[in-house]
């Protein structure tokens, strides 16, 4: 199953990282792992990724194409926490190019506010705390949704993906960008090296915290396969759904329209 989850007498569990627990309470499992690492998270996203994120993160924004003239264009970037893909989506728009952050975590967010002002963006780059399942905004009011490594955080994603299908406004395109399952021999045995036996330890180095490291590495290999993934997709509602394999399968580039 798409979630991993189970009902037994009434109850539905699902996975954090290797572990079963209860749906119900993987938010708050997930909400301590990010206040946990959140003023290091963007130097751990450069060990983790040897810095190819920032790579795939260009890449999702050329492919957002916020249009450089005057027409307005509003990005929802959903669990964008410290602001990485809305601060790249705003420099490369035009003036009236303004982008939304929704994240449940306030720590995450309040990084990013930080970083925010430092950058001179804080009056076209806002943050809001909201849960990616329910979505505090009205129907159709997006040019595009973005959630770039995050998604698989959600414990509901069908849900997180049919909210931000609601608030697209049509022809409004979801981008989802998340690690995926590696296809390339050889490159898959490094991978499963590098990811287990490195992560947690840089982790435990950089934030003082290898358990939250550990989830995340686990959690990537818990996410569905790119196909799975795109059912999901379609099943929330979104057409035209496709995906884009990057750097031998270790990242894909999902999107979905609405039409």
């Amino acid at each position: 199953m798409a979630q991993d989850s189970l009902a037994d007498g009434g109850r539905t569990d699902t996975h954090f990282g290797y572990r079963t627990v209860p749906l119900d309470d993987k938010q708050r499992m997930v909400d301590e792992v990010f206040h946990s690492v959140a003023r290091r998270y963007d130097l751990m996203n450069d060990l983790m990724s040897l810095g190819l994120h920032r790579a795939w993160k260009d890449l999702l924004v050329s492919r957002l194409r916020p249009p450089r003239g005057a027409r307005p264009f509003h990005l929802l970037d959903v669990a964008g926490g410290t602001g990485d893909v809305s601060f790249r989506t705003v420099e490369a728009g035009g003036p009236t190019t303004r982008a939304t952050v929704a994240d449940i975590n306030g720590g995450m967010l309040a990084v990013g506010r930080e970083r925010a002002a430092s950058l001179g963006l804080a009056d076209r780059v806002e943050f809001v705390e909201a849960n990616a399942e329910e979505l505090p905004f009205p129907d159709k009011s997006f040019d595009a949704a973005t959630v770039a490594f995050g998604i698989r955080n959600v414990p509901r994603m069908d849900k997180a993906l049919s909210e931000m299908r609601r608030v697209l406004k049509p022809g409004g395109t979801c981008f989802v960008l998340e690690f995926s399952r590696v296809d390339v021999p050889v490159l898959d045995a490094i991978y499963d090296a590098y990811s287990f036996k490195l992560i947690p330890g840089m982790g435990k180095l950089v934030t003082g915290d290898a358990d939250s490291y550990q989830y995340l590495v686990e959690s990537i290999r818990k996410f569905p396969p790119p196909e799975v993934f795109a059912e999901m997709m379609r099943t929330a509602g979104l057409r035209r759904v496709a995906w884009t394999p990057l750097t031998g399968g270790v990242v894909a580039l999902h999107s979905g329209v609405r039409i």
